[in-house]
């Protein structure tokens, strides 16, 4: 399982604008490209199916939050606290998105895209605020990902576009000549 995780760095009492639009956004890439979608610190104060009904209410991204709705019912939607212990295995390996990645932890979207090939499940994390993810959890994760290879910081909901997109094309790319080569040693067998 791969896993889009948003972390509110935003208000954690008031429910703003950016916060259910995030969603919103965030929710089609995830169905597109096979993840799963999990919000922490996030400040709504409710269950996880009202949270979904009243997204869907507030936007008509992700067509009127439809992609959220099927995110949901098939089990790869997740609100909760930011773990305080780390973060829980079944959601992957975290991977602190960031454009100043620490050398000794840096991973490249090419090595995502292998460790997927090999069934790693990964947790990619993206900050949802003006300043990123916190330097707590930049410190914390074990691998960094800076997705423009050469230090470029995205605003969010292009980093949430990006990472799976450019991953999983990775992915794609890898399978598809794997594939074609296998056809052409058959055909010349």
């Amino acid at each position: 399982m791969q896993t889009l995780g948003i972390v509110n760095t935003y208000d954690r009492i008031k429910v703003l604008d950016a916060h259910y639009r995030a969603i919103a956004r965030a929710a089609p890439i995830c169905k597109i490209f096979g993840f799963s979608l999990a919000l922490f610190d996030f400040p709504f104060d409710m269950e996880k199916d009202e949270l979904v009904k009243y997204v869907v209410e507030k936007t008509t991204i992700g067509e009127s939050g439809a992609y959220l709705q099927q995110l949901n019912e098939e089990h790869h939607f997740f609100v909760q606290d930011l773990p305080k212990k780390g973060f829980p295995a079944h959601f992957g390996k975290p991977v602190a998105t960031t454009s100043r990645a620490d050398e000794s932890k840096r991973m490249t979207a090419m090595d995502a895209a292998q460790g997927i090939l090999h069934h790693d499940s990964y947790l990619f994390l993206v900050g949802l605020g003006r300043k990123g993810l916190p330097k707590s959890i930049i410190k914390q994760a074990p691998n960094h990902l800076d997705i423009s290879s050469g230090g470029t910081s995205c605003e969010t909901c292009t980093a949430m576009g990006a990472i799976p997109a450019y991953i999983m094309g990775i992915v794609e790319g890898i399978k598809s000549n794997k594939h074609k080569s296998h056809k052409s040693f058959k055909h010349f067998s």
